[in-house]
């Protein structure tokens, strides 16, 4: 199973700006020395000591996650403005890529804005189809893609060959690979989903604000997020930020801490970014929470920052 981040940021879009590189460059510029520029050896060892944050630009996209399980399908969690990066590689995957099949977590524009650009719609000889537990599916994306929000319409682009399919009793079998959902708390309402190939699994849990719920040890939560390989996870802000923004539909990464490690998952990505943090705050973030986690006296839980076109395999 790999996972790709096309798009990790959430609410809206964040282009890297001229300020941010131009501070990036400035820090590199202050800790050279004459010795570091000797030869190619000192200047790669000088690029080594850096602080990862001037190089690890976590990306500006919103939600867009492929899970890869064979080259002939592909399967992707939601359609933010990643999902025209995600389709701009689409030539190259042909003639053995056949369907793509795209879930949406909810219909919030950060979540579904990639999708009037994405050009594989367009090609007859790949069936896109589309998936949610919300009844109304087309409607909903048949909405933004109309004057006057949009020159051309869903039905224009795909010729009406794309397939819509409202989730109602799980699980559904796609290529091998068994995806589950649930229902999180987000207002407007949000689903997560599991995807099992039969060895590992993964849970994508966007736009959730966990809640006492989620913790709870009932047989539902049990089967469906204890032992996950990995789980992508809302964490958008810092306890102080989530406390102040309760009912916001937003978790903090000490809360996704707390709750990877309950459930004893593997690998917990923080994901979701807040548009107004920077790399180094990101970075920062990320410092914390690995902290957090170890002044909780456990071990074994690796925990990464969701960076777009970045990929895992398990």
């Amino acid at each position: 199973m790999r996972i790709k981040f096309w798009g990790v940021r959430g609410s809206i879009p964040t282009p890297i700006t001229p300020d941010a590189i131009r501070s990036k460059i400035s820090t590199v510029v202050q800790r050279i020395r004459p010795s570091d520029l000797v030869s190619p050896v000192t200047r790669e060892l000088f690029l080594s000591r850096l602080f990862p944050w001037l190089f690890n630009y976590a990306g500006g996209n919103t939600a867009c996650v492929e899970v890869g399980l064979s080259p002939e399908s592909a399967i992707i969690l939601d359609a933010g403005s990643g999902l025209r990066e995600f389709g701009l590689t689409v030539p190259r995957k042909i003639p053995a890529l056949k369907n793509i099949h795209l879930f949406f977590s909810h219909f919030h524009w950060d979540h579904l804005q990639g999708l009037p650009f994405f050009s594989p719609i367009a090609r007859p000889d790949i069936r896109v189809s589309f998936y949610s537990p919300e009844p109304g599916l087309k409607a909903c994306l048949d909405a933004q893609m109309r004057y006057p929000f949009f020159p051309v319409t869903l039905e224009n682009m795909d010729g009406g060959r794309s397939r819509f399919v409202q989730l109602k009793n799980g699980p559904l079998k796609i290529g091998g690979a068994e995806i589950t959902w649930r229902k999180m708390n987000h207002p407007g309402g949000c689903y997560s989903y599991k995807i099992s190939d039969g060895k590992h699994s993964v849970i994508y849990a966007t736009d959730s604000e966990l809640a006492e719920n989620d913790f709870d040890k009932n047989a539902e939560n049990i089967a469906y997020f204890h032992n996950a390989d990995l789980i992508i996870l809302d964490s958008q802000y810092t306890l102080g930020e989530a406390i102040e923004k309760f009912n916001w539909g937003h978790s903090s990464f000490s809360l996704a801490v707390d709750f990877a490690s309950e459930w004893n998952i593997k690998n917990l990505c923080l994901f979701h970014h807040e548009p107004l943090y920077n790399d180094w705050k990101l970075e920062d973030n990320l410092r914390l929470a690995k902290s957090y986690y170890s002044h909780l006296g456990k071990n074994g839980m690796n925990i990464i920052l969701a960076k777009e076109g970045e990929e895992m395999e398990f």
